[in-house]
């Protein structure tokens, strides 16, 4: 199978399997909320409407917020900003894993050894830890934010791949195309990427979880979309203090993220069997050559 094809392939057997479906569908669904979500929704996001912590109603379908805010309007406006900063934070994480870890696989000897020490400096920080470690001593941006948890990937992604292109490398087609004098950086985008793209794919979709969890837990402690701006993490920090008394505009919310996670894991796992051709359940996928790949059980 032509290597610069086989991801999508791969991509299509995932979306017809009842995981990819699953997973597919559950993620769909919340992005389609997330993008139809300002056009529909009944209040102002900021407009005061009613009274704190207001029990659902027929006016207020989930109640109100801790300053009287319409929850369902702040639930339908409050996605969109956490699935870009997620989406751009693992565009450089992956992106960058990916350089390093082909560059080191086809380099070797002493490049190789440089970055996989950088890799272990940077994998000793927990990637919450990390990112917060970054915000916290040059400011509260939300571009360095992208930045600090797209960095925080890297290391992860860099190593499964270095991983899987190692064998890559050794291959008679590389080798050949080396006979010709090709640059070395047309050698490692145009011959030995399309070869590990299965597994790119499945990096992306584990790092977009693992940014929106991060992104969440930043923004819940703090840091990244500020008040009075509607963001679900932020409506679950606001409003956790008025939990007995209007749950929903804490339960609403949670559920939105853990709706768009699951989703995600699900279809990113749904890949990483129809990349393999396994039906059975696994919580580690092995590529060949006792090559690890994380998967989401």
């Amino acid at each position: 199978m032509n290597p610069r094809r086989e991801w999508l392939v791969v991509l299509g057997r995932a979306a017809r399997s009842p995981r990819g479906r699953v997973g597919l569908g559950l993620t769909l669904l919340v992005v389609l909320f997330v993008i139809i979500g300002p056009f529909v929704e009944p209040y102002k996001p900021l407009g005061l409407e009613t009274a704190a912590f207001a029990k659902p109603s027929g006016a207020y379908p989930l109640g109100a917020d801790d300053l009287g805010r319409d929850v369902l309007s702040r639930l339908l406006a409050g996605g969109w900003l956490l699935i870009v900063l997620a989406l751009a934070a693992t565009a450089i994480g992956v992106g960058l894993g990916v350089w390093l870890g082909i560059a080191a696989a086809y380099y070797g000897r002493f490049t190789d050894g440089v970055i996989m020490r950088i890799v272990d400096i940077f994998l000793a920080f927990p990637q919450l830890v990390f990112a917060l470690l970054l915000v916290s001593v040059l400011g509260n941006k939300l571009w360095l934010i992208i930045v600090a948890v797209g960095i925080s990937h890297a290391p992860q992604v860099a190593r499964v791949i270095r991983s899987v292109s190692l064998d890559v490398c050794e291959r008679d087609f590389v080798k050949a195309v080396e006979l010709y004098d090709t640059p070395g950086w047309r050698v490692m985008f145009s011959e030995i990427l399309p070869n590990v793209m299965t597994v790119v794919m499945v990096e992306i979709g584990l790092r977009f979880t693992y940014s929106i969890l991060i992104i969440a837990s930043m923004t819940f402690l703090g840091f990244g979309i500020q008040p009075p701006a509607a963001s679900w993490a932020r409506m679950i920090e606001e409003n956790q203090i008025g939990l007995v008394v209007n749950p929903w505009a804490v339960i609403a919310p949670a559920v939105m993220i853990a709706l768009l996670t699951i989703g995600t894991n699900t279809f990113t796992d749904a890949v990483g069997r129809a990349s393999l051709g396994v039906d059975r359940p696994v919580e580690e996928l092995t590529l060949g050559g006792g090559i690890e790949l994380e998967a989401v059980a």
